[in-house]
Formats: structure tokens, sequence, C-alpha cells
């Protein structure tokens, strides 16, 4: 692939998002020149949110304490930035091995398995930490206090 069609891709996924802002659930139109079928589609769109989130967390975890706290703030802080693509993916996406691919990546970040499991086992462990990092209720932001300066 050329630049030309790294950038045809990139701005037709970007068209497909757009397009989708408004109900993400609803049907995707997308440019079948460039992804013969809907699967295709879903393929590169999360391969764009694995590509954010690894990045992401190899940044994350370089001062990292909290393996697993790091791990579950960056996959809401990137799903907060970009809620439509996860919107999409939630909606849409049925191929498992792409599903359990980042399962197992959630897990083995997160220090929850390791190489040494069986990878449906890891698997089933980053599914239920997933759905915990969807789940949980997030920190509330402390009060911000404000003094009041006395008249002279």
């Amino acid at each position: 692939m050329g630049w030309t069609d790294f950038y045809r891709r990139r701005d037709a996924l970007d068209a497909v998002l757009d397009a989708a802002a408004g109900d993400p659930a609803a049907p995707l139109t997308f440019d079948r020149d460039l992804f013969a079928t809907e699967s295709e589609l879903l393929a590169a769109l999360h391969y764009r949110w694995m590509q954010q989130l690894t990045g992401r967390l190899g940044v994350a975890l370089e001062d990292a304490g909290d393996r697993v706290e790091t791990v579950a703030h960056t996959w809401r802080a990137l799903a907060a930035e970009q809620p439509v693509l996860r919107a999409v993916l939630d909606e849409h996406l049925t191929a498992q091995d792409a599903i359990e691919r980042e399962q197992r990546m959630l897990a083995l970040t997160a220090g929850l398995a390791d190489l040494t499991e069986p990878s449906d086992e890891i698997a089933k462990v980053g599914a239920a930490f997933l759905a915990l990092i969807r789940n949980a209720p997030r920190a509330k932001a402390p009060a911000r206090h404000t003094r009041l300066a006395k008249s002279a």
C-alpha cells in the first residue's frame, strides 16, 4: 500500500466515523472500493483502536505503580476521547478473534494473566476485566473550593 492508498483508507475511516456520530448502531456506510465487506471495515477500525490503545498503554506504563488501574484508566480515557469509534466497535464488531485479542492484551498488560496460561483463559480474564473497566463507577473529581476575597 502506497501513501495515496493509506490516506484514502484513513479518510474513508474518518468518513465512516463522522457518519456514525449521530447513531453508531445504524448500518455503516463505507467506500466498497476500499473495504470489500463490513468485516474488513471493522477490522480496520479495530486496528485503529488497538494502535491507539497499545501506544497509550506503552507510555502510561512507563511510570505506572498500579498496572491494573493504569490500564483501566488508559482504556477509559481513550474511549472518552474516541467515543464514536468505541461505540461503532461495540455495536458492530462481532469478529471473536479481534474481540479476544483486545481482551488478552488487556489482561496481560494489567498483569492479571501471563503468557504461560492458555489463550482462552487469558481472554476470559480479559473479558471480565474489560467488563469491570466499562462498568466501574468512575472516581469523582474532587470538589473545587473557591475562596471569596474579602472586600476592603
